[in-house]
């Protein structure tokens, strides 16, 4: 191994490697393929670091990265809950939320599986623009987002998920919120974790349900399609879900060749009703879309499932606490933890 400049200003240690060199290795690991990991330490930092020293370096560490994320789920989850916050008396009103989606990552000899990927984040109310009428409103934003991610069963991420909320101070805001999609494992998780916060389905989601629905109904194209949807979606947007799968149920019995389809639409808006007051919940300051998780989400994608990526399991389970870790702001203090605990 050469000495360069950067190097030789660090102790020697990690097998070799200085701590800044091997931090460093590790953080690009969790950014970039390994390859411009390789690049970026040679031309930036003069460091003569192969990929493949890169992806010990970040199996190394990434299972000391997965033992702490462990840990910290293990003592939150095992803490009493405490549901009672301040009062706005004593603290100033806050407010959070949190957000649950999925991705597809290939691992080797497994195929496809789902990562999923939760976001917790503040509630700041600031200027927008009305989606309907395109004035400008007070507006509820998703903001400081931190994440949890787990490539496996939904009550192990449902953990983690709850240890990244109460690490965040989750018992000490006075109102709270759930947004997702439709997922059966998801609001089992908001059910158990989050109980007592106020549940919401992604407008989005919904709104692409209602598209699917207005094609069924009227063909797709038609002019009778879109005004159909326009008339519906004012209706959802004012808490009308119920109506909507009334109707769709009736269109149903008039539709043979598509009444399967019309009657899985309809459950979809009478399951999720009581989750679809879109209206209210943007009066009472909340947010009503999930695009801060399903921006992570796509951060995540960026890093593990570029052109070709296929991942052992092994791989991906150490690569994905490095990258949260980044993602939520926080590689630097997970490092400080992990490189001064002792080994396992």
């Amino acid at each position: 191994m050469g000495f360069f400049p950067l190097q030789s200003q660090l102790e020697q240690h990690d097998e070799g490697w200085s701590e800044g060199i091997a931090r460093q290795a590790v953080w690009l690991s969790g950014l970039v393929p390994f390859a411009q990991a390789e690049t970026i330490l040679q031309e930036i930092g003069q460091v003569n670091i192969s990929r493949c020293s890169v992806w010990r370096r970040s199996e190394t560490w990434g299972e000391r990265f997965k033992a702490e994320e462990a840990t910290e789920r293990a003592k939150a989850n095992a803490l009493p809950e405490q549901w009672q916050p301040p009062s706005r008396a004593v603290e100033p009103d806050r407010r959070m939320g949190v957000a649950m989606d999925g991705m597809m990552v290939h691992v080797r000899q497994e195929g496809w599986k789902e990562l999923k990927v939760g976001a917790v984040f503040d509630i700041e109310v600031r200027m927008g623009k009305d989606e309907h009428t395109r004035e400008p409103v007070q507006m509820a934003h998703a903001v400081r987002n931190t994440y949890a991610a787990h490539l496996g069963g939904s009550e192990v991420f449902g953990e983690l998920l709850f240890a990244e909320a109460r690490r965040r101070g989750w018992e000490q805001a006075q109102d709270t919120q759930v947004v997702a999609d439709g997922a059966v494992w998801i609001w089992n998780q908001a059910d158990l974790h989050f109980g007592q916060s106020w549940q919401l389905v992604d407008w989005y989601h919904a709104k692409q349900h209602l598209a699917h629905a207005a094609k069924l109904c009227k063909g797709e194209g038609t002019s009778a399609c879109q005004r159909w949807f326009n008339r519906q979606e004012t209706a959802l947007y004012q808490g009308h879900a119920a109506r909507i799968a009334s109707e769709l149920e009736q269109a149903a019995n008039e539709l043979p060749q598509v009444a399967d389809d019309l009657r899985r639409e309809a459950g979809y808006f009478r399951e999720h009703q009581q989750r679809m007051n879109y209206l209210e919940l943007r009066e009472e300051e909340f947010v009503i879309g999930s695009g801060m998780v399903e921006g992570g989400a796509k951060q995540y994608q960026a890093r593990l499932c570029g052109p070709g990526m296929r991942w052992s399991r092994q791989q991906v389970e150490n690569l994905i606490p490095i990258r949260t870790a980044i993602l939520s702001g926080r590689f630097a203090d997970v490092w400080q933890q992990v490189y001064n605990s002792p080994p396992s």
